[in-house]
């Protein structure tokens, strides 16, 4: 029988929120029998829904812009048996805590990557991510060198303008969400036809985009507040781009792995090459932004073969 969790008073800062969960909202329906917990990641701070499962190194998945944990639905199966997978949903995104006024640009949520590594204690990490979580992985690297052993980077978000080159939809939306005045309106009117629309841009092949996948996103956009979290996601993004100053301080090996009808281009992905010294690329054909749910058999095969 599926737990009920009563509504409990969380305290941040000087923010307070109600939440409450039910654990028929956030279980994983793409793999019944695996339960996400939850965890602050500081003393006091938001608590995240994550999920660790499996055994062998440590690899935490790191997800993408609109999207949470099962963003890898079809490829932690697959790992679960060479890696230890830890993945998490950001503060704001999927299930974990909402809070209100939250910095989304890429400093504030690298520390969120770290503090999850350091809060469950993981050693010798290979740090995988994809588009926003790739360059979060990347950063994350820069700055926690003790406890990284490795990066796997699919399609790294860290150019302008990004997600508004995945469709004409994405980009009106997404400009739109951004302008003054209007912002909070179009970030409030999201629906599952817009959503399903401007992730269908970031496909080779958009039939690869999992139905279930959209209402899973869907029914964690309908939770108080998380209007909020989308625009300040969407403000943020010119960060991503400035965290490229950071690559040049990665120590450990990279391997970037693009789409090759990825939203970057070669001159941007070589550029990235360029900027870490110790970086391989691969570019995986008949696959766009999205990688690990178009080609989650090359998305494991890859990241098993760096054992």
């Amino acid at each position: 029988m599926m737990q009920h969790f009563q509504i409990q008073l969380w305290t941040y800062g000087t923010s307070k929120i109600m939440v409450s969960r039910n654990a028929t909202d956030y279980a994983l329906r793409w793999w019944p029998d695996q339960k996400p917990e939850f965890l602050s990641l500081t003393p006091g701070g938001p608590e995240v829904r994550y999920l660790r499962v499996g055994q062998g190194p440590a690899l935490v998945l790191l997800h993408s812009i609109r999207t949470q944990l099962d963003l890898f639905q079809r490829v932690i199966p697959k790992l679960a048996d060479r890696f230890t997978v830890c993945a998490f949903d950001y503060p704001g995104f999927g299930w974990s805590e909402i809070v209100p006024g939250a910095d989304y640009r890429e400093p504030a949520m690298r520390e969120h990557v770290v503090n999850f590594i350091e809060r469950l204690d993981l050693p010798d990490v290979t740090l995988t991510g994809e588009s926003l979580g790739a360059t979060l992985a990347l950063t994350t690297a820069a700055m926690l060198r003790d406890r990284v052993r490795q990066v796997v980077a699919f399609n790294p978000y860290d150019y302008f303008p990004g997600v508004e080159r995945a469709n004409l939809l994405a980009s009106f939306i997404i400009k739109s969400v951004r302008a003054p005045v209007i912002g909070p309106i179009f970030a409030g009117m999201e629906s599952r036809a817009s959503l399903a629309g401007i992730l269908k841009g970031g496909f080779h092949d958009p039939r690869s985009l999992p139905s279930d996948f959209i209402d899973e996103l869907v029914r964690g956009g309908k939770r108080p507040g998380y209007s909020n979290v989308a625009r300040g996601v969407y403000k943020g993004l010119p960060s991503y781009v400035a965290a490229r100053s950071y690559y040049p301080r990665i120590d450990v090996p990279v391997t970037l792995v693009y789409g090759d009808h990825d939203w970057s281009c070669p001159a941007e992905r070589e550029a990235n090459r360029a900027r870490i010294k110790r970086a391989k690329m691969i570019v995986l054909k008949n696959t766009g932004h999205i990688a690990s749910l178009e080609s989650p058999e090359e998305f494991a095969r890859i990241l098993i073969e760096t054992l």
